[in-house]
């Protein structure tokens, strides 16, 4: 049996939420391999899967840009929340998303000029994160949220739909940016990833002692629940968990969305 560090033990332990000598065995369960060992422990119910805090928030803003029939998001990356809150630093974001919106997702990088001069004034690493155009088809409609904190953008959605009013695809951006969904439809959804999901769904099953019998049954519940997590059309809608976005949006349709939280 491999033997496993105590740094190794505590990494796991705070990447997953489970108990110190859950973590060791999972180690030595999984010859040290740390991914693997999040896996097993997620099979045997010992780890927290929404305790994610292996990955490091980066801070920064977005914001949102809107030119005509074209929309955008930007975000600018930098290194503590105290610059990012700087006059400085939410201008240029701003004028990225602008600038996005009006030439496209090109002119962001022709703005690497500002960006640099942002490094040395504010002398801190400072770099474009992501950026999503939206060419809006002439019968679609727009709808925006954009979460303000500190004085700066944190949380930016674009959502674009057909046969809705502004005011509909209004509250869906609001609704997006609440409940953070990955995909549109549970179609959307790699083969891969459901495949993957629902193996670890059945072990987990098997692991808790469900009957047999009852395991079809049972994971395909949890699926569900789990295809509802991620797809939007499926998601009980925020202001109201009685109705699902495909309840709200009726005869309209979504055509797509995006949304960029920062550190996300």
């Amino acid at each position: 049996m491999v033997t496993v560090s105590a740094k190794d033990v505590q990494a796991l332990r705070r990447a997953t939420g489970a108990g110190m000598l859950d973590c060791k065995r999972a180690l030595e369960e999984n010859d040290g391999d740390m991914e693997r060992a999040k896996q097993w422990l997620r099979e045997q119910g010992l780890a927290g899967a929404a305790k994610r805090s292996d990955r490091e928030a980066t801070q920064g803003a977005v914001a949102i840009g809107e030119a005509g029939r074209n929309a955008s998001i930007v975000e600018l990356r930098c290194e503590t929340d105290f610059v990012a809150m700087s006059e400085a630093f939410v201008s240029l974001t701003k004028e990225l998303a602008h600038a996005v919106a009006e030439k496209g997702e090109a002119a962001a990088e022709d703005r690497a000029g500002d960006i640099d001069e942002l490094k040395t004034t504010l002398k801190e690493n400072i770099s474009l994160g992501r950026v999503v155009r939206f060419d809006l088809a002439d019968d679609s409609t727009l709808g925006t949220y954009l979460h303000v904190q500190s004085g700066r953008g944190v949380n930016a959605v674009l959502v674009e739909m057909s046969g809705g009013t502004e005011e509909l695809a209004h509250d869906v951006a609001v609704h997006i940016a609440f409940a953070r969904p990955v995909y549109l439809r549970r179609e959307d959804v790699p083969a891969d990833e459901v495949a993957a999901e629902r193996a670890t769904v059945e072990a987990i099953s098997r692991n808790e002692g469900k009957p047999e019998a009852a395991l079809p049954k049972v994971v395909e519940g949890r699926m569900n629940g789990w295809f509802k997590e991620r797809c939007l059309l499926e998601q009980p809608y925020a202001k109201d968990e009685k109705r699902s976005i495909a309840d709200l949006i009726g005869s309209a349709e979504i055509l797509r969305f995006a949304q960029v939280i920062v550190g996300g």
